[in-house]
């Protein structure tokens, strides 16, 4: 059976959810049965997001195979429980890269390299898929930006060339728009949607679905109306209005016949969904038992989206123990050892996450310290976990000046250092260890405990590591190296024994949490803070 492709496009503003869109039509189309992968075009000419600035765009989402890619990945893997691959995510920059390489190759024979036909072609090489699939499997492609977006026109001459080549029943378009309520006249405008509609059909391309975010409810009249003047069957307009939990968005369109509707114009069976799992899951989620508050400590605490999926596991660990979860932001950059009281106080968990750079490293080091001393469940990713080891050697071990080479290349005491195969290396996009990678537990570690078997895998970016030259001074002072990487070589995770619940991790547990599938480590840590509240 020939593979589904479904396009997902924005109208009108940035900022819509079309990713959240996209996601819940994939989980929706995984609970009929059908095998679903999903798929971001971003406009922007970035090779990937791996050097931009998380303030601008957000955290980087790590896939398994190693790429850096946008954050949208994560909500799509949230969502519909699959691991996603480099090939998930394909900027301008990495189309007019390889169209560029060919050229310089002699590919072209020295024809004239043109954005019609060679740059959408290598748009259209990124869509396929195996058209011999043994089961049938839907493509799910979001297109970053809005139409009108200049950036944006090679991907849609692309979709409109494909929906072509493979037939409308192949391939159909899903349009996300906005339609605002003024308040001075008390109505609901279909005007930007109509507009942002005619851009598409200015583009030779159709709308099959048009999905209308509003802060009100659609009444039938306005159905009608952009159904008439947008060119499609009033059932194939779709309100998507806010939801009090993210993931309740499935469950959402459900009810408004998104699959359905969908699976019609793909000429698919539409059998009924098992959504049980799904529903008991947010049903856990809006009932609550019990409350608590971690501190995220950070230095871009004024963008969540810079730890969006640090945030999303910490709620998936609340579901577990039925614990509605307040996260208190706290900028690492003011915090010290003279006021951290002040701050954590009056928390249940603390958590320190990854990143990069010197900003608010002291305050993330002092942070650590009080978790420590004061017995509280901390839980350490990446930077967090090597700042502890930086914390525990100065203050514990006795190494006043210890800390990593990234931030003090002076120490006395390089307790993080360079990993060795990072030596040399001057380009700072795509070349960290990155992606997944084993580490074998201690069996009498909490770690094991909490992950219940002795080898586990985690995602990884980062180009620092633990010195082994003071693993001894560690243990001796009463750090346990809990898991270290199969050939022995490299410290993937710590706990200090003595304290009621400390674990840091070089790994990015929080990629590969979902929200009806907590990871056992956030799983954990907020049962941990539960029993200390």
């Amino acid at each position: 059976m020939s593979v589904k492709y479904v396009f997902v496009t924005g109208g009108v503003v940035s900022g819509l959810g079309k990713g959240i869109t996209a996601a819940s039509l994939g989980r929706l189309l995984k609970a009929r049965g059908y095998k679903v992968t999903m798929q971001k075009f971003d406009p922007y000419i970035n090779i990937d997001p791996g050097t931009m600035n998380p303030v601008q765009h957000g955290e980087v989402f790590v896939t398994e195979d190693g790429a850096e890619t946008d954050l949208d990945l994560g909500h799509y893997e949230r969502f519909i429980d699959e691991s996603l691959t480099k090939n998930s995510n394909v900027t301008t920059g990495k189309v007019y890269w390889n169209v560029l390489t060919r050229e310089r190759r002699g590919d072209f024979g020295g024809g004239t390299v043109q954005v019609i036909p060679h740059i959408t072609d290598e748009i259209k090489s990124r869509f396929h898929r195996n058209h011999n699939s043994s089961d049938t499997e839907i493509a799910i492609i979001e297109v970053g930006g809005t139409v009108g977006d200049i950036e944006s026109q090679p991907f849609l001459e692309a979709i409109r060339q494909f929906q072509h080549e493979v037939g409308h029943e192949n391939a159909i378009l899903i349009h996300v728009t906005l339609v605002p309520y003024l308040k001075v006249s008390g109505e609901l405008k279909t005007k930007p949607t109509q507009a942002s509609v005619k851009d598409l059909q200015g583009m030779g391309i159709q709308p099959d679905i048009i999905v209308c975010r509003s802060e009100l409810p659609l009444d039938d009249g306005i159905r009608s109306k952009i159904a008439q003047f947008c060119n499609v069957p009033k059932t194939h307009v779709i309100q998507n209005l806010d939801v009090e939990v993210l993931y309740e968005l499935p469950l959402v369109m459900e009810e408004e016949h998104l699959a359905q509707v969908a699976c019609e114009s793909l000429h698919l069976p539409c059998p009924e969904p098992d959504l049980k799992d799904w529903a008991a899951m947010i049903d856990n989620w809006k009932h609550p038992e019990h409350e608590v508050t971690v501190a995220l400590v950070g230095k871009y605490i004024q963008l969540h989206d810079a730890y969006i999926s640090v945030v999303e596991a910490l709620k998936h660990g609340g579901v577990e123990s039925r614990a509605d979860v307040h996260i208190k932001w706290v900028d690492s950059e003011l915090v010290t050892d003279e006021n951290a009281s002040e701050y954590f106080g009056d928390v249940d968990g603390i958590l320190v996450p990854g990143g990069f750079g010197s900003r608010g490293i002291e305050g993330k080091i002092s942070t650590i310290r009080y978790a420590r001393e004061n017995n509280i469940p901390f839980l350490g990713l990446c930077l967090g976990m090597q700042m502890a080891i930086v914390e525990f050697a100065r203050h514990v071990v006795g190494f006043s000046d210890a800390h990593s080479v990234e931030l003090d290349e002076t120490t006395t005491h390089p307790v993080i250092h360079l990993m060795p195969d990072q030596n040399g290396i001057e380009d700072i996009g795509g070349t960290l260890r990155l992606g997944s990678y084993p580490c074998v537990l201690d069996k009498s570690s909490k770690s094991f405990e909490v992950y219940g078997e002795e080898l586990i895998h985690e995602r990884h970016r980062h180009r620092y590591e633990v010195n082994n030259d003071y693993r001894d001074d560690l243990i001796k002072a009463g750090m346990k190296l809990s898991g270290i990487s199969p050939d022995g070589r490299i410290v993937e995770m710590i706990e200090i024994p003595e304290h009621p619940w400390f674990i840091a991790t070089q790994g990015h547990p929080e990629l590969k949490s979902r929200p009806n599938r907590p990871h056992p480590l956030f799983r954990e840590f907020i049962r941990a803070a539960v029993n200390h509240r």
